[in-house]
């Protein structure tokens, strides 16, 4: 049974439809991508989830049926905007909302503890939230999420103000979520991150789906005829091929024309006695799909 199942749901605001009978299925202990432009309706999807709106129609399942008080306390969520309170020291701030989701007191007190030593705020404990940097309150706004010990997870782009270090960090904590059969919706810009950590996708543009499913099924999907040719040699005049792109070292990006088929296409360099190391399709990158189809569906408008 999905972990969440939305089925048809819809809304809008006036006149403005935002969510446009969108339906999809997360599983449990997935990296699920809830992915889209800035303004497709993914904000409204998850206050929706999270019972703060309610669609116009069609229906919302979360672990097994309607949302209640309980499962809410079985939820944690990262907004994109922080919320933490500025003027209290920082320990203060994460316990008093630990026990807002039903921990006791002292056991809030030891989990804030250890997520703080997780992610290298223990020194800075004692500050009020204002004097952290963004990079530390975007961590300390993570332990607010997960120190509850949720069962679902949705955050909304996660390594905002984050450096190389910590966004590997927080990588390394969704893993380690994953591994324990925690469910996390991870909503984000950053296509590249989502290529690294998701299972599973949904594409949502203007309120409705563009796409749906695993994220590799979907670049073989959009493949072209594009191949990836690694070589020591220096290759012959290559003749009828659109594009020639020499990507790094001994790496080439082919453009092969339709009615080749890329097998030929190595039997011919073998038959030339090129020493072919790597040949392999060449998928697109999530970002190069987002973008195709962003502008695609803006160009039938």
């Amino acid at each position: 049974m999905p972990t969440i199942e939305i089925k048809n749901i819809s809304k809008s605001f006036g006149s403005n439809k935002v969510v446009d009978d969108v339906s999809f299925e997360v599983e449990d202990g997935e990296i699920f991508g809830l992915l889209g432009p800035n303004g497709a309706g993914k904000t409204t999807i998850i206050r929706i989830l999270l019972d703060i709106f309610t669609p116009d129609s069609g229906s919302i399942s979360i672990l097994g049926g309607n949302m209640t008080e309980t499962k809410k306390d079985l939820i944690g969520y990262l907004p994109e905007e922080r919320g933490l309170y500025q003027d209290i020291p920082l320990e203060r701030c994460l316990v008093y909302l630990a026990t807002l989701k039903g921990m006791s007191n002292a056991e809030a007190v030891k989990k804030v503890a250890i997520w703080m030593e997780e992610f290298d705020l223990s020194a800075h404990s004692r500050k009020k939230v204002k004097e952290l940097s963004k990079g530390m309150q975007q961590k300390a706004q993570l332990i607010a999420t997960l120190v509850h010990e949720p069962r679902i997870v949705i955050i909304d782009e996660p390594f905002s103000a984050l450096d190389p270090v910590n966004t590997q960090m927080v990588k390394d904590v969704l893993r380690k979520l994953r591994q324990k059969g925690i469910t996390i919706v991870m909503c984000t810009h950053q296509m590249h991150q989502v290529e690294e950590l998701c299972d599973r996708l949904v594409l949502i543009d203007h309120g409705k789906i563009m796409l749906y499913g695993k994220l590799r099924d979907i670049q073989n999907e959009y493949a072209g005829h594009d191949i990836l040719l690694k070589t020591k040699n220096e290759l012959p005049e290559l003749k009828g091929i659109t594009i020639l792109e020499k990507i790094n070292g001994g790496t080439y990006r082919i453009g092969l024309p339709p009615n080749t088929k890329p097998q030929q296409f190595l039997r011919d360099l073998i038959e030339q006695n090129i020493d072919v190391e790597q040949f392999e399709i060449a998928v697109p990158t999530l970002d190069e799909i987002f973008i195709q189809v962003v502008n695609q569906e803006t160009s039938l408008r």
